[in-house]
């Protein structure tokens, strides 16, 4: 596994974005969403996880939409991805392209996985026949040690998910 050594790679590495929200207007909490960084093809799987879960974009912002006198965009990465969002629930998913001046990203890395707690054990079977085709399954949908209804997998992009339903699957986090 390759280990960030400057504060760009950390930033490339993993970034989580958290923001306050109000619940039935009385409580506020952070949330955390994942911010997922790619190699290009951030546009090809954040259509792949819309078709899996769903919804509509939020935002999409390609490079080219920033480009000005300062900031100029090579004519490669001019429809890159410079961020597109995809609301889950009450959750986002986020991710843009990584500029090739940054450096790539390490698709088989392994410190952390995207964990989705379904209310239903039907909803976590789609979600992991949708999420896992073309990956790899590391544990297929069982039941837990913990007892919950559980998945853990990386799909076809190197993203590693894992999908849980059951009593206080929340909890068990």
């Amino acid at each position: 596994m390759n280990v960030p050594n400057t504060p760009q790679e950390v930033f490339l590495f993993a970034k989580i974005e958290i923001r306050p929200i109000i619940i039935k207007g009385i409580i506020n909490m952070p949330t955390i969403n994942p911010y997922i960084n790619f190699n290009g093809n951030a546009e090809e799987a954040f259509n792949f996880y819309k078709s899996v879960f769903g919804g509509e974009f939020q935002k999409i912002i390609r490079f080219k939409d920033l480009e000005s006198a300062e900031f100029a965009v090579p004519e490669e990465e001019a429809n890159k991805i410079m961020r597109i969002v995809l609301p889950i629930g009450g959750n986002t998913l986020i991710a843009n392209d990584v500029p090739k001046s940054m450096g790539r990203v390490n698709e088989n890395e392994n410190r952390s996985k995207i964990a989705v707690y379904t209310e239903t054990k039907e909803e976590a079977d789609k979600l992991f026949k949708g999420l896992s085709e073309g990956g790899t399954v590391e544990m297929p949908m069982a039941e837990s040690p913990w007892g919950t209804y559980f998945a853990m997998f990386r799909d076809k992009y190197g993203i590693e998910w894992t999908v849980e339903f059951g009593p206080n699957a929340n909890a068990q986090a």
